[in-house]
């Protein structure tokens, strides 16, 4: 019998037993290719890749527990109910019966995510951390035109628009942004919620091209989940600071202005709405249900209008990042938060109609500037004497004004990421800006650091008033020290003497000796033994240029800012040198000796 027999109806082993391809997956549930990967989508079921591929490497591979999980899903007997619905209106439909097909079009059954975010994400950081993606793709399809053939709709845009921007006013109120860089594929955003950093990418605000090779029906899967997704994590991050959610917004505001941030155009016009507090506002509500119907719609619609003029002023920019003014407690911030909130503080800025308007007035007031712009529904006009700052990106300005200065949007981004406020005289209208580095990288001192870099660390370190040692001279350890520099002061002075000193017994010892060989070649008596024998053996080893030279070497070393290791190394490659010149001039001297030598003796 062989080893791995295995007899009919026993059950499988291994991986043929623990995964299964997808149309087998697809046969065990019951449903259309369509509707498994949006069950996928939605429940995170994702394939896998076992080690051993029974039914061989072309096909796409689940693993049972997955599949049995997808198996008791409710949402799968809710979209069978649909299904089923369908053919009903479809039938009416068929039949010319057109009143059915309207009543059941008005009963048709619907479904809810709110169950799968919750099993999904059972802790708030969970959300936090897997809302990278959701942002990415809510800001992407908020930016994208409503196209019907692929089921783009316009309410779909306009809910996308209207989730993002209730996440960037809570960043930009409660001073939660971190990181700004622009790139080619667009703008990335880094926050920082809860703890956790948040980063997502924003496209550029162009005319946007949708490509014919994207599968959109399973982008929009993944869209129609993180639309429940954000909707959750901005219902608890303005609860959290104690604002009410959804905000209140008028739809004619909305059909009005061109985006959230100019709501302020509806106050101008209706300026005369009376302001009212909150409990006045209870009570006008609760006296008009008393009142006649006739009534009911009017005073109905003046108290929206006074609860819209009560939390969106004016006279500000931002309409819906004022919701959650004053919410986020001082006591509370941490020191990134405060060093972000002042960075723009006591600063006027103003757009010109050309630069990304919306990113700015998102990352302006983030870091506590206030910011207008071109156009109706500003807070102030270009002409306002306290505009500290306006923001141009054209080759040359005409009418300028003296009390303010003018830059190109890069400096912004440039001095949030460097989180100081950067000379203007490199980011000027007309000039070619500094290189637009990226905050997400982190530069290896051993690896090559860009140029700008090491210029704003210099400015950071002047804003902090901190001394910067001079690159691979002093340490950081020196400089928190002082009493090290002085005390290896005084250690190289006194070896610095020392060397000075020894020197010049050499240099004595050599002339001496250099004296008593042009005595034997001449002939002449040698000294006295006695004397000769009290002195000490030659070194030529070590030989100077003269004594002045030597006192000079000896005062070059005496440099206090240099290390140790870097001053033996420097002694070494010294002491080297000056072999190779004491061993040339020895052999020089004996050659000329022994020619004197045969020229005397012929």
């Amino acid at each position: 019998m062989p080893k791995h027999y295995r007899p009919a109806g026993k059950k499988k082993e291994g991986n043929a037993a623990k995964y299964m391809t997808r149309s087998q997956a697809i046969k065990y549930l019951q449903v259309s290719l369509s509707l498994f990967r949006k069950l996928c989508i939605l429940k995170g079921v994702f394939p896998r890749v076992p080690k051993k591929k029974v039914k061989g490497n072309h096909h796409t591979y689940y693993h049972v527990k997955d599949i049995a999980f997808l198996k008791h899903e409710p949402l799968v007997e809710k979209f069978r109910d649909m299904r089923t619905y369908d053919r009903k209106v479809k039938k009416a439909e068929s039949k010319k019966n057109r009143d059915l097909a309207e009543r059941l079009l008005t009963r048709k059954p619907t479904y809810t995510l709110d169950r799968l975010i919750r099993e999904r994400y059972p802790k708030f950081i969970d959300a936090l951390r897997d809302l990278d993606d959701c942002l990415s793709m809510v800001h992407l399809f908020a930016a994208l035109p409503a196209i019907e053939r692929e089921k783009i709709e316009v309410k779909r845009v306009h809910n996308c628009r209207r989730l993002s921007h209730e996440w960037q006013a809570y960043i930009s109120r409660c001073h939660k942004l971190r990181k700004v860089f622009i790139s080619v594929k667009g703008i990335y955003y880094q926050a920082e919620v809860e703890g956790q950093k948040v980063t997502w990418l924003t496209p550029h605000a162009l005319q946007q091209v949708l490509p014919d090779d994207v599968d959109y029906k399973v982008m929009l899967t993944f869209l129609e989940f993180y639309e429940t997704l954000l909707a959750f994590v901005n219902f608890k991050i303005y609860n959290s600071i104690n604002v009410k959610y959804p905000p209140i917004l008028d739809p004619r505001l909305e059909a009005l202005a061109a985006d959230l941030y100019a709501l302020s155009r509806y106050f101008d016009a209706n300026s005369k709405a009376p302001m009212v507090s909150s409990q006045d506002a209870a009570l006008s509500e609760s006296n008009q249900v008393k009142d006649k119907n006739n009534d009911a719609e009017l005073h109905e619609s003046e108290l929206r209008l006074a609860q819209l003029q009560h939390q969106l002023p004016s006279n500000e920019p931002g309409a819906l990042m004022r919701l959650v003014e004053d919410a986020a407690g001082e006591d509370e911030d941490d020191e990134e938060t405060k060093e972000c909130k002042t960075l723009f503080k006591d600063m006027k800025f103003f757009l010109s109609r050309e630069v990304p308007r919306e990113s700015l007035l998102f990352v302006i007031p983030a870091f506590g500037g206030v910011v207008s712009w071109e156009g109706e529904g500003s807070p102030y006009k270009e002409t306002d004497q306290g505009i500290t700052y306006q923001i141009v990106d054209r080759p040359t300005q005409g009418h300028k004004f003296f009390t303010r200065e003018y830059v190109q949007p890069q400096w912004v981004f440039d001095c949030i990421n460097a989180r100081i406020i950067l000379p203007t005289e490199d980011y000027m209208v007309g000039r070619v800006p500094p290189p637009h580095l990226s905050p997400f990288v982190v530069y290896d001192p051993e690896d090559h650091v860009p140029e700008y870099a090491e210029t704003i660390k210099r400015l950071q370190a002047a804003a902090r008033q901190e001394v910067l040692p001079m690159p691979g001279v002093v340490g950081v350890e020196d400089l928190e020290n002082p009493q090290n520099l002085l005390d290896e002061a005084i250690i190289d002075r006194t070896e610095a003497i020392e060397v000075a000193k020894r020197k010049e017994k050499l240099l004595k010892l050599q002339k001496q000796h250099l004296d008593e060989l042009n005595k034997e070649v001449k002939g002449e008596q040698l000294a006295v033994e006695s004397d000769a024998s009290d002195k000490k053996p030659v070194d030529t080893g070590f030989i100077a240029a003269d004594s002045e030279q030597a006192i000079k070497d000896a005062a070059d070393i005496t440099m206090v800012g240099v290390s140790r290791k870097k001053r033996e190394l420097y002694k070494a490659m010294q002491i080297g040198n000056e072999r190779k010149k004491a061993k040339t001039q020895l052999l020089k001297e004996r050659k000329r000796l022994l020619d004197e030598a045969k020229k005397s003796n012929t």
